[in-house]
């Protein structure tokens, strides 16, 4: 397991940032699971779902920034899991673009690709590796979603979030794997032993303008209509 517990640039815990914040919040005086469940609860509700400018950042850059997607908050949960002891990895694949359509201004829905690089980091507990991939978006978020959707029951594909049952999702910590949007995957790249190495074979496919547009335009849209649903108190229809 000591590969999986390794210190890299991209997974750079030993910075005096992370390890006053493992000090703080005193996650090494816990035992495992509940080590992993508050270090999930703080990358998923404190690191409030948002796009960064790159999938490639660095974990304390993902603090500084203070919001994370998938490609970041992965990151970042690996660098705070290994910081604490535990064994992580990567898991790689591409997912469609489309169930992040609403989400999308309408230009950057026809820019983007149709595959989107994702993934998500997996832990190793209780002799099996599981998927936290869950951490992605916020309880708040989640919650003003659901209102602005009460009809949705079943399978919900959209606003970043692709299940396949949306009033029974699976992204609390339990010691079981949990996700929000595998249902969008569409290609699976295996598993990493860190994102250092991922990011050195797969990259997001924006080029130039479309890249250009992404960084300094459709990623700050798409960020404050995020914030704008965790702000919904009820769904009032016309």
């Amino acid at each position: 397991m000591e590969k999986y517990l390794k210190s890299t640039a991209m997974l750079n815990y030993q910075a005096q940032q992370i390890v006053d914040l493992i000090n703080k919040q005193k996650w090494n005086n816990l035992n495992e699971f509940d080590k992993i469940g508050a270090i999930y609860d703080y990358v998923q509700n404190k690191i409030l779902l948002g796009y960064n400018k790159y999938d490639n950042l660095t974990a304390t850059q993902v603090l500084a920034d203070g919001i994370g997607q998938c490609n970041t908050k992965a990151t970042l949960i690996m660098a705070l899991l290994r910081a604490a002891g535990v064994p992580c990895r990567l898991h790689g694949t591409k997912v469609t673009k489309v169930f992040q359509r609403s989400l999308m201004p309408k230009i950057m829905a026809k820019l983007a690709p149709p595959f989107i690089v994702h993934t998500w980091a997996e832990v190793y507990y209780n002799g099996k590796w599981l998927s936290l991939e869950g951490v992605i978006t916020d309880k708040a978020y989640i919650t003003g979603l659901q209102k602005l959707n009460p009809e949705y029951k079943g399978e919900f594909f959209d606003y970043a979030v692709a299940v396949k049952d949306f009033s029974n999702l699976q992204i609390d910590w339990k010691g079981e794997n949990t996700t929000v949007q595998q249902q969008a995957v569409v290609e699976d790249l295996g598993v990493f032993e860190t994102p250092d190495e991922f990011y050195s074979e797969y990259k997001q496919t924006y080029r130039g303008i479309k890249k250009f547009m992404y960084e300094n335009i459709g990623r700050k849209i798409m960020t404050k209509k995020v914030a704008k649903i965790r702000q919904v108190k009820s769904h009032k229809k016309k």
